[in-house]
């Protein structure tokens, strides 16, 4: 493998407080390394540019069952966009749900080097992981569904913690799974009935638990495998009016689980869980709400999932929101029920300048980024694709950075909902460093990626140069060409080998697939007992086919963690 030897760039390197000092970067066999031979190593040139680690995304649906559903259902969406075949890449298609090789490309084109799939049906893992092969050059991992799973409500139910914490370790081994993903806790089981929940505290129907209790047990069953990120919470009454004040209790509700000031919970796509007002009429912003709460409190993390004014495919788990957006829409509409474990559904979406209801979601997710204090504490995402295409991150981050891109976006709106809208009130610009917290060094830490993020000696050598110099530029005043930068960058370097020079796929290396490999060996024993006997009653499939060997991914990456319960 070739030495690298990146000299004389601007680096921004939150997790080890560079602060876009000139330094030099030394890659050796895939890792940063103190020093190398400089007459036997290639040498790029950043006099200029700004070096960054590689790009971290916390939340985008890229792979899986519903993923490739979105793309039946939109044969439309493969016209808007295609990937031309070159003597490196293949050929692809699909703007708002790309696919599988276009997706790699797109992301490296960007410098983002490692992904994670947030919605992961425990049942439809083997095709998740299908996919994930199919996309190189990215890093990948995803988080199993587990919130609404019958063996997961039963246990909760009869509060046995240590029992549902050995369920999930032979889960996220069976899946090879990274994280627990709750979405709409209760409302997807609820959905199999044609149901919702009204708030945390509303029972589940058959099984009579609350989501708080699901939230807080699996807190706990988080807390007692020692995960590497916490729990992935999308929250319940999503994309409804006056949804802020249940999120601020979903926030409150594991505030005495929280150890030593540690995250214990990661509210995700907030904008959408920050709605204030009684109805569509009254819409307006719970955001400062939420900033307030967030800028008191270390245990919380959240993702932006900024709106994107543009036509995109709204997918999710959470069945009965789906319904909801259908029946708002009149767009044609995917249902489907996983066998006891969750639901989901597909509709196409666009977001319209002047939409009142639209023009405000652009503005909660823009206040919660530049109203919450702490760039550690929240994150660049748009939920890709729901409330737009990961493609837009550029954009999303010139409006961060400058004031004036934002009030040419404030121009354009509704007209009512430039009066609420707070943007207008904030002076605050990102600098480049709370950029590269938030697109990568804030993300792998919440994800618990300790060789990914940082450009310090030992890290994975996934590093983004980005043709921008900050001694002469004056960002703010230049956001398109910002903009411009962060679509393309100068290089992407993966695990040491370039992938993209000049904005241009240069070659095409396999990502790993992460998952986390608890060590319980006696709870796994007691627990596949019985679970043995339960897939009789419960599923279609046998147990012993359930599982996705480790030899199924590509690239597996397991990451051992020895759990507290035995």
């Amino acid at each position: 493998m070739t030495s690298l030897l990146i000299k004389n760039g601007f680096v921004f390197d939150p997790l080890n407080g560079v602060k876009g000092e000139k330094m030099d970067i030394a890659i050796e066999n895939g890792k940063i390394v103190e020093k190398i031979n400089e007459r036997e190593a290639k040498i790029i040139d950043a006099s200029g540019m700004i070096v960054m680690p590689g790009g971290v995304d916390i939340h985008s649906h890229i792979a899986g069952a519903k993923v490739n559903s979105g793309r039946l259902l939109r044969p439309e969406d493969h016209f808007k966009d295609v990937e031309p075949k070159t003597p490196i890449t293949r050929s692809g298609v699909g703007y708002s749900i790309p696919s599988t090789f276009t997706t790699g490309y797109r992301y490296a084109r960007m410098g983002y080097t490692t992904v994670m799939d947030p919605a992961m049906p425990p049942l439809k893992a083997r095709h998740t992981h299908e996919e994930f092969n199919d996309t190189p050059i990215i890093d990948k991992a995803a988080y199993p569904l587990l919130g609404d799973c019958w063996f997961v409500l039963e246990y909760l139910k009869k509060n046995r913690i240590e029992e549902c914490a050995a369920y999930v370790a032979w889960m996220l081994k069976a899946t090879k799974g990274y994280a627990i993903k709750i979405v709409n806790p209760g409302g997807l089981e609820a959905w199999g009935f044609g149901r919702n929940v009204r708030n945390i505290d509303d029972p589940v129907p058959n099984f009579g638990i609350t989501p708080r209790e699901i939230i807080r047990g699996l807190c706990k069953v988080n807390k007692l495998l020692n995960l590497p990120h916490t729990i992935h919470v999308h929250t319940n009454n999503l994309g409804k009016p006056g949804n802020y004040i249940n999120t601020l209790e979903t926030m409150r509700c594991v505030e005495d689980l929280v150890e030593n000031g540690k995250p214990a919970i990661h509210i995700t796509h907030c904008q959408f869980s920050a709605f204030a007002g009684d109805d569509w009429r009254t819409f307006d912003s719970g955001a400062e709400a939420i900033a307030k709460y967030v800028n008191a409190h270390s245990h919380v993390t959240l993702d932006m999932g900024q709106i994107i004014f543009t036509e995109t495919t709204t997918m999710t788990a959470d069945g009965p929101f789906q319904f909801i957006l259908y029946e708002l829409s009149g767009n044609k509409w995917v249902n489907s029920d996983v066998e006891t474990e969750t639901s989901a559904g597909i509709v196409p979406f666009q977001y319209k300048r002047k939409s009142f209801v639209h023009a405000m979601q652009w503005s909660i997710a823009m206040e919660l980024a530049l109203l919450i204090q702490d760039p550690w504490k929240i994150f660049l995402t748009t939920d890709h694709p729901n409330a737009g295409p990961f493609t837009h991150y550029p954009r999303v981050i010139s409006w961060l950075i400058s004031r004036k891109a934002r009030e040419k976006i404030l121009e354009r709106i509704n007209r009512k909902a430039q009066r609420k809208s707070l943007v207008p009130t904030i002076d605050r610009e990102y600098s480049l460093y709370e950029i590269a917290v938030i697109t990568r060094a804030g993300q792998s830490k919440a994800l618990g990626l300790k060789n990914k993020g940082h450009l310090g000696v030992g890290a994975d050598a996934d590093i983004a140069i980005y043709n921008l110099n900050p001694e002469t530029l004056d960002l703010a005043q230049k956001p398109k060409t910002v903009r411009k930068a962060f679509e393309r960058a100068a290089y992407t370097i993966k695990d040491g080998n370039i992938t993209v020079k000049n904005g241009e796929v240069v070659s095409t290396p396999s990502g790993r697939t992460f998952w986390v490999n608890v060590e319980a060996p006696q709870a796994e024993i007691e627990i596949s007992k019985k679970l043995q006997q339960k897939f009789g009653e419960y599923y279609t499939v046998k147990y012993e086919n359930y599982p996705v060997p480790e030899h199924y991914l590509a690239i597996p990456a397991s990451i051992n963690v020895k759990a507290e319960v035995q």
